[in-house]
């Protein structure tokens, strides 16, 4: 259910981008601006103008069902964007004929997309026999997703009347509990960034929130669209993200800066600078957001709080203000006119920029927090590779590997999927993770108490077998002391070795960087630079000119060696060892050549993306520690394509 919501959260992005267009244009059309100009032709474009922003925020229920259906559907097809229209279409229409008092607003539009966006994925393929084959395929999709919405309608129809009750009392309570809602809200805003579902709290809060009727007799609901059309109760809701993200994370940013080694200063500085700049200008605040996230709940935690102690403190001083896009210097700006004591802005500004450098200053040091520019240099240095025969390295690895996650007593259940080994733990909280890394782990992830993480790279499978044999009896100690020295680093294809034209494309769809791959242990790049595909088809080709090295058990990864050295890890889709192979044909063997083009899996894409967790396939060079992946080709590629990334 969270990885669904987290889809729906992600394609609520496509409705939510059309905003800054509305905001600023009926911003510079309203009659505090250039229809306040007393000139025939400037108010005529003004008027042009207004009309045109409340065309998109008027119809805002339309575009969060097209943008959701097109957002959901496994190809990103305009047929499933049509079907979220007709979907639409068909709701209103039903409700209006049972009773014209229901409206389900944007949360209409949020069921309609959905609705459209699972049936497209379920029958844009469907079969029928030749004389019905016209009806076959896309087509198919709007005639079922018109019945289907007829039924949904009916249903809601009869029910709806409760939840909107429910609904508009428990706007009103948080609207009417002035700085207790406005605070509540804050705080769980950012709470649920982690997960990626607080698109769809403010969905809720700033598109269907309170109704204000405007000038023309139109019926405006939601914190944005309210504010921008003048109400003066709206914008509560939105003025404490301000001082949050103009003031506080920048000099969130500048506590980490400061409190980094002195000699990585200069390697951090820079990512700092444009993050702090990008949140203070733009209102993008996840690059600061994710840097600390994942190191220290407990600062993001505080984070959260603070959040929605500047809501509350907003509403209280009576600082009122709203945006387009984000809280950013560009949407104060816009919004000038249209601010209850903008200029509070500053001093609330500087005082939680205060606070924020003081907690993170202070936590890091006091806590060690591992920010960036506070890595150990000992954990980089010790590193440790066993010497000895295959056999022996590989049982002593096991050995040390169970002694690291708390022993054999710690270890209920041991499991593995293309990179890492999942581990199901009595106390996740005993596992030395310095102790791992000793012994040749990339990275450990705690999900929680029980569970954990430990990435490994390709020869995982090896190392988890060694450990279920060990583990069988007791983890007994080595027969034989097996004598260490300084790891040498797997030795990554030379800059000068790796052109560009030499590695394609695997698979057509939108490259990515692997940050943006919703896979911590991918997009931290603990298993190595790379980029993620949004793959549009099922055919999975080899990048580059080399042999196979490793095909999984589950056929969902294969990894290839290049002929200049250069390792590369394939991963379809994200949790699809899970599929046990349902899905997955391969067509070469462990061992063979191949060149660049050659079919290496084919992928029932349907099935994968119905069953796994996403299709989104990173692409890993994973002998390729300490370099970075430049995307030279964003945006939707098709397979074969050369010269898409360059390895520095």
């Amino acid at each position: 259910m969270l990885a669904f919501l987290q889809k729906i959260g992600k394609s609520l992005m496509f409705p939510i981008a059309t905003l800054p267009a509305a905001a600023i244009l009926v911003r510079f059309g309203s009659a505090d601006m250039l229809g306040a100009i007393d000139i025939h032709w400037v108010q005529y474009i003004a008027s042009i103008m207004e009309a045109a922003g409340n065309a998109i925020l008027g119809n805002l229920p339309i575009i969060f069902a097209v943008g959701i259906a097109m957002g959901l559907a496994v190809d990103g097809a305009g047929a499933a964007a049509l079907a979220g229209l007709v979907a639409q279409l068909v709701l209103v229409a039903v409700l209006g004929a049972v009773n014209k008092d229901l409206s389900m607003g944007v949360f209409g539009g949020i069921i309609s997309g959905i609705t459209a966006g699972l049936l497209y994925n379920k029958f844009h393929n469907v079969k029928f026999p030749e004389w019905l084959s016209f009806f076959g395929g896309k087509r198919f999709v709007p005639i079922i997703t018109s019945i289907t919405m007829a039924i949904i309608g009916a249903i809601l129809a009869a029910l709806w009347g409760y939840p909107q009750s429910w609904l508009d009392s428990g706007a009103k309570w948080m609207i009417d509990a002035g700085a207790l809602g406005a605070g509540i809200y804050g705080f769980m805003n950012r709470l649920l960034i982690p997960t990626g579902l607080h698109h769809v709290i403010n969905t809720v809060v700033w598109f269907d929130f309170g109704t204000f009727t405007n000038a023309a007799g139109e019926v405006v609901k939601g914190d944005i669209p309210r504010f921008l059309a003048g109400d003066k109760t709206a914008g509560h809701f939105q003025a404490g993200f301000f001082p949050i993200m103009m003031f506080g994370l920048p000099a969130a940013c500048l506590a980490m800066y400061l409190t980094a080694k002195k000699h990585k200063r200069a390697i951090v500085g820079g990512m700092f600078l444009s993050i702090g700049l990008t949140a203070f200008l733009t209102g993008v605040t996840e690059p600061i957001e994710f840097t600390f996230m994942f190191l220290s709940p407990l600062l993001y935690g505080i984070h959260a709080v603070l959040t929605g102690i500047a809501l509350a403190v907003a509403y209280v001083v009576g600082f009122r203000d709203g945006f387009g896009f984000s809280a950013s210097f560009i949407d104060f700006l816009l919004n000038l006119g249209l601010a209850d004591k903008p200029w509070m802005l500053l001093p609330l500004g500087l005082v939680f920029g205060a606070i924020y450098f003081v907690i993170f200053y202070f936590l890091i040091k006091k806590l060690d927090l591992k920010t960036p520019g506070r890595e150990d240099d000992e954990e980089e240095e010790e590193s440790t590779t066993l010497v000895g025969s295959d056999d022996e390295v590989l049982d002593a690895k096991a050995y040390h590997t169970i002694e690291g996650l708390g022993g054999k007593e710690n270890i209920e259940n041991i499991d593995y999927c293309t990179t890492r080994l999942r581990m199901t733990l009595k106390d996740s909280s005993v596992v030395d993770e310095k102790e791992l890394k000793k012994y040749g782990a990339r990275g450990v992830m705690k999900i929680n108490k029980t569970n954990a993480q430990v990435i490994i790279g390709t020869s995982v499978e090896f190392l988890a077998e060694a450990m279920k044999k060990r583990l069988q009896v007791g983890n007994p100690p080595l027969a034989a002391d097996v004598p260490v020295e300084e790891i040498q680093q797997e030795t990554p294809a030379d800059k000068d070795e790796f052109i560009s034209n030499d590695f394609v494309l695997p698979a057509t769809g939108e490259v990515i960087p692997l940050s943006e791959v919703p896979d911590q242990a991918f997009a931290s790049g603990m298993m190595g630079p790379g980029f993620g595909i949004k793959i549009e088809n099922g055919e999975i080709k080899s990048p580059v000119d080399g042999k196979i090295m490793m095909i999984f058990p589950t056929k969902h990864a294969i990894g290839i060696v290049a002929d200049n050295g250069l390792e590369v890890l394939i991963h379809i889709g994200l949790d699809t060892v899970k599929l046990d192979g349902k899905g997955f044909e391969t067509v070469v063997e462990v061992s063979q050549i191949v060149q660049r083009g050659d079919t290496l899996i084919k992928v029932d894409l349907d099935y994968v993306a119905t069953h796994a967790l996403s299709t989104v396939t990173p692409v890993v060079l994973t002998n390729a520690q300490g370099k970075e992946v430049s995307i030279l080709k964003p945006g939707t590629q098709q397979a074969g394509t050369a010269g898409i990334i360059d390895l520095k």
